[in-house]
């Protein structure tokens, strides 16, 4: 099983940008004077007096006790008269925007990336577990935890494929140990590693 981890009303909130087909990337919109509250309008019906706020509740059924859920359409800014900002794009390009502009962290942010791992299993007929953890904090704003455990491991790999320490060719899976164990040993370096532990449960 793989699981993400996220804040309370997350993935409901998520839900309304799918539901709307605001996450839609197959045409571009002319959105050049176009502002973010007009963005929204472009997914609902027109109607001569509800306002946008009133459409987007009706046609998502948001119930108007549904605090937690409008709270965090209203503070990304969704109904906004703030121009987006680009000339034509895809649905999905404006809402990115508004998601990075909005979610950008600020000069003394630091993110913070948690891995935990869970394996049962079975050997010489005892049963163990073995967990797996690992936390890298970011620096600023620009080393964040996210870029470097993104960005570092590839750069490693590109590294060994050009001094050739990599004999694999090819779309190969990074699953044998010479192609993870360099990169892992090299990542520890910057403070990327994982603490195991064994857990003998049942002999």
């Amino acid at each position: 099983f793989r699981g993400t981890l996220r804040r309370p009303g997350f993935c409901r909130a998520w839900n309304c940008f799918i539901e709307l087909g605001a996450t839609d990337d197959s045409y571009v919109l002319d959105c050049e004077d176009m502002t973010y509250r007009d963005y929204i309008n472009t997914f609902l019906a027109y109607h001569p007096t509800d306002s946008i706020e009133i459409k987007l509740r009706q046609y998502l059924k948001i119930d108007q006790d549904d605090v937690d859920l409008w709270e965090k359409l209203v503070w990304l800014g969704l109904f906004e008269t703030k121009k987006i900002g680009l000339k034509k794009a895809t649905p999905a390009q404006i809402l990115q925007k508004l998601l990075e502009d909005k979610w950008r962290l600020s000069p003394k942010d630091k993110d913070m990336l948690v891995m935990w791992h869970k394996i049962i299993y079975q050997k010489n007929n005892k049963k163990y577990i073995r967990e797996l953890s690992m936390v890298c904090i970011g620096e600023d704003e620009t080393y964040t935890a996210m870029s470097k455990t993104v960005g570092l491991p590839l750069a490693i790999a590109t590294k060994h494929i050009l001094d050739g320490t990599f004999s694999q060719r090819g779309a190969v899976l990074p699953i044998s140990a010479e192609i993870y164990a360099p990169i892992l040993t090299e990542l520890s370096s910057f403070g990327i590693e994982f603490k195991e532990k064994e857990i003998l449960i049942s002999e």
